[in-house]
């Protein structure tokens, strides 16, 4: 079962999920969560990585806003209404807004370190959901060679026309895995074609699919968006991921 550490980051103490497999790690997975937050579900997802055998770390990203606990949603997001509710009321959007690059980047950093502390040298791969996947991305591009792998799963905004956006960030160090979602107005089907030219432009092997039928957030169970097929294939496509490049 994951357990929760601290990560002592310049910016503060970000609590973080652990996930360790059982037997000897073959690498390190960094998680990066949702918009929604660090919570069960999170920790449910980086426990089933681990069982795969490598040490998982989950932070707080929104840690300059509050705690987990503080942050936690207190509806029932499988209810849509409540789901909707927790958009427009918990500050969550601002939150977003607040960790900008340069933060995403310092703490990385922390992320890193930490998980390096459980594997040593051994290679490290990403994955992020949601807002995560552009985290995810931003940390192969800041640490190529060492994070090989990155999966990115119903992110939004991975194209953008910043000159920093997170499509710019790719490299032909990483191998990529993301799976859209279906109908997403945040990661449209030409946007999506944007981020593939993008890593063919930079040499990079990836593998991109558009999931039928998936809503934006489909691999949360705890929310109103979850949509098993797809949660199903991520898993799959990121074991396999991680199985070619970390071993």
């Amino acid at each position: 079962m994951a357990e929760l550490i601290d990560i002592q980051t310049p910016d503060g103490t970000a609590e973080a999920y652990l996930a360790q497999p059982e037997g000897e790690s073959k690498g390190g997975v960094l998680f990066f969560m949702d918009a929604i937050g660090l919570r069960p579900r999170i920790g449910e997802m980086a426990d089933r990585i681990a069982s795969w055998g490598y040490t998982v770390v989950a932070p707080n990203v929104f840690y300059r806003e509050g705690t987990m606990d503080e942050l936690m949603p207190k509806g029932d997001l499988r209810i849509p209404e409540e789901r909707q509710k927790f958009f427009e009321t918990s500050g969550v959007m601002q939150a977003m807004q607040n960790l900008t690059p340069e933060r995403a980047a310092v703490d990385t950093e922390a992320y890193v370190a930490t998980l390096e502390k459980y594997v040593g040298d051994a290679k490290l791969g990403a994955t992020g959901y949601c807002m995560g996947a552009r985290l995810s991305i931003r940390a192969g591009g800041q640490f190529p060679g060492k994070i090989v792998a990155v999966g990115g799963f119903h992110g939004g905004n991975l194209v953008t026309d910043d000159p920093d956006s997170p499509h710019t960030k790719v490299n032909g160090q990483v191998e990529y895995v993301f799976g859209h979602a279906d109908n997403d107005g945040s990661m449209t089907p030409e946007n999506a074609a944007a981020l593939d030219a993008a890593l063919e432009a930079a040499g990079a092997k990836y593998q991109s699919a558009i999931y039928p039928d998936a809503p934006h957030g489909y691999s949360m169970s705890d929310t109103s968006m979850w949509h098993e097929p797809s949660a199903e294939r991520h898993f799959d496509e990121l074991k396999a991921l991680f199985a070619r490049t970390l071993g």
